[in-house]
């Protein structure tokens, strides 16, 4: 049995969570709802995958590459909630308290870290699946790539491999990032081409 690669990205789960689960507080009425979700999630991926390997990746407040060539990435996200940086804190003890290494870089997101290592773990025979709450994970997928995300709410999740990629989108992972470029990307303030959607740009990159 091939050994699994849990990769968690851990700024999109927190987010996700924040804006999935009801309002939760602590007894010293500190909103948790964040920490609630990414524990839940983390431990159903834990049972139903049974890792051999986790780690975590997450942003830094350093500029990245992205927005150093293209000043308007991102640019139309506002302030991050009230509430949610303190959970963050609680979110790293977790890791912590259960020796999962935590993986950062100065001018790259979440994002570019779990490519490179679901790539090199991938190329080492690792079964890698991807938890996450951002579909632009999806691109990722491979042969040996999977990635686990949540649906409606929080509790219901969905596996892609290669197969539900093409059921979702008409396309393989690898023209994923070309169709966001086509039909452009609203949250991270990527135009696209006018006139383009989504199923325009599908067709076009089937044809």
């Amino acid at each position: 049995m091939t050994d699994t690669l849990v990769l968690i990205d851990g700024h999109a789960l927190v987010f996700r969570a924040f804006h999935a689960v009801p309002q939760l507080t602590s007894p010293k009425g500190e909103l948790v709802n964040a920490v609630y979700g990414f524990t839940s999630m983390l431990f159903k991926a834990w049972r139903e995958l049974r890792p051999r390997y986790v780690i975590a990746t997450f942003d830094t407040s350093a500029q990245t590459f992205r927005r150093a060539s293209y000043e308007a990435y991102k640019g139309t996200r506002g302030p991050q909630p009230e509430g949610i940086r303190p959970q963050f804190h609680h979110v790293y003890r977790l890791l912590e308290a259960m020796s999962i290494p935590v993986f950062t870089l100065d001018g790259y997101e979440a994002d570019d870290l779990l490519g490179a290592l679901s790539k090199q773990a991938a190329e080492r025979g690792l079964d890698v699946v991807i938890l996450t709450g951002d579909m632009d994970a999806l691109q990722l997928v491979d042969p040996r790539v999977r990635v686990l995300t949540s649906r409606r709410g929080f509790s219901d999740t969905i596996l892609y491999d290669e197969q539900a990629v093409r059921d979702r989108y008409g396309l393989d992972p690898r023209q994923l990032p070309d169709f966001k470029a086509l039909r452009g990307d609203a949250s991270d303030n990527i135009p696209g081409v006018p006139g383009i959607g989504d199923k325009t740009a599908a067709k076009l990159l089937q044809t």
